[in-house]
């Protein structure tokens, strides 16, 4: 009965989607890419059984090809089923194609929009990666006989206490995945709370991602040539860079040090909001530098504030930066990767809001890899004291690769795990 009526709502939503998707494909074009396929509509022929692995948005499609690239090892001849819910998924996950494999939208979670693409797709198997469990779809691949998994697999105190909210709806959907291979023994707790049947704890998939080299050492090579410490507040969040701006400001008005005799490089988690932290930076009165306008050869131009409006650089920012504030853990909106930032050995200044990858922020904590400060205001001096401290700057770069290094291996883990997943497809 209440996924009856949970289905009603969801097809009643169906004309605010569309809505929705007109907006933000007014600021990113890719959300009007084959709307259809949001509602089950699928216009290429798909041949039957590949491996589908949905990866909702950037960071999720980026551990997800730390997981193909491991598959593929192992198995050169799979096909993939590549699913997206953003625009900025879907680009990423472009660049894992090879001949045979199919990339699409996953469709809103109504019954007949889910069957309709199991029909059209019919995968040997589904992996869901991090916490996209849609009751609905669990519900279809249960009733196709497709095994459907968990991997990489988190959840966080808050999302707990909203699936026990919902435990009837919640409930059935986790408890129909054929596996979930949880990222901490957190959780796999927590998961087992929501009825999901943990099949093991394999690690994080970030972890065995390799930065980029020629990224990295192109950062480096920039970063040799200033003349100031790099602070960059990395993957930040709507609110936050108006915080710090208004932190530097006040500053500023006081005559302290705090923010100066260092170089700030922002770079905004989402690529839609590019355009509106440059603006919030030359509002404050900061002259602005953006990354898509730096000569090839010449790297960053002068000014106060360096803007890096690029995707897929995160590399070449790290290198390029001494110390980097970990953007969406200063608001209460659970922190985002720190994992990228410890392999390329710059260490982090984190807030106090990590929930979505808690056990990842304590043990870089305890490593050394990661400072915890109570506010923004305190990150920001925290970030300059260790900027202009050499030695102790470099014994917490040191300390962040030893952590990298030290929580490889959930890649093989996971890929075997899936490999035994997949049955012979028989139509």
């Amino acid at each position: 009965m209440i996924r009856r009526f949970y289905s009603l709502v969801m097809r009643g939503a169906q004309p605010l989607l569309r809505r929705k998707l007109r907006r933000r494909g007014a600021a990113e074009p890719g959300y009007l890419e084959a709307v259809d396929e949001r509602f089950g509509i699928y216009q290429e022929p798909a041949v039957p059984g590949a491996l589908w692995v949905h990866a909702v948005s950037l960071g999720e499609t980026r551990a997800a090809a730390i997981l193909v690239q491991a598959l593929r090892e192992r198995q050169p001849s799979l096909r993939l089923l590549l699913t997206h819910g953003t625009a900025t998924g879907r680009a990423e996950g472009a660049r894992l194609l090879q001949d045979g494999d199919v990339q699409a939208w996953l469709p809103w979670d109504t019954p007949q929009a889910v069957q309709r693409f199991l029909a059209h797709f019919r995968p040997a198997a589904g992996v869901l990666m991090e916490t996209e469990v849609w009751p609905n779809l669990a519900e279809a691949c249960r009733r196709a006989h497709v095994p459907l998994a968990l991997a990489n697999a988190r959840l966080s105190d808050k999302s707990l206490r909203q699936a026990l909210r919902m435990k009837r709806l919640a409930h059935p959907a986790y408890a129909s995945l054929r596996a979930v291979w949880a990222q901490t023994e957190a959780d796999a707790q927590r998961l087992a709370r929501t009825g999901a049947r943990v099949s093991g704890v394999f690690g994080n998939l970030k972890f065995d991602a390799d930065p980029d080299e020629d990224q990295l050492a192109q950062g480096r090579q920039w970063r040799q040539g200033q003349a100031r410490p790099v602070l960059m507040f990395a993957s930040s969040r709507e609110g936050e860079e108006a915080q710090l701006l208004r932190v530097l400001a006040a500053a500023r008005a006081a005559d302290e040090a705090m923010g100066q005799g260092v170089q700030w490089l922002l770079v905004p988690r989402h690529p839609q909001r590019f355009d509106e932290v440059a603006a919030l930076a030359q509002q404050a009165g900061l002259s602005v530098s953006r990354r898509s306008a730096w000569p090839r050869e010449e790297g960053p131009q002068r000014a106060d504030v360096w803007v890096g409006d690029s995707l897929g650089e995160m590399a070449l920012y790290y290198g390029l930066a001494d110390v980097a504030l970990l953007g969406g853990s200063f608001l209460p909106l659970g922190g985002q990767n720190l994992i990228e930032a410890a392999a390329c050995g710059c260490p982090v200044v984190m807030g106090p809001h990590t929930f979505n990858f808690a056990e990842a922020a304590d043990n870089a904590q305890a490593a050394g890899a990661a400072l915890r400060v109570a506010s923004l205001d305190e990150g920001v001096r925290a970030a300059v004291q260790l900027a202009l401290d050499a030695p102790r700057r470099a014994a917490h770069a040191q300390a962040a690769l030893q952590f990298a290094a030290a929580h490889r291996g959930a890649a093989d883990r996971t890929a075997q795990a899936v490999l035994k997943l997949v049955r012979p497809f028989s139509k």
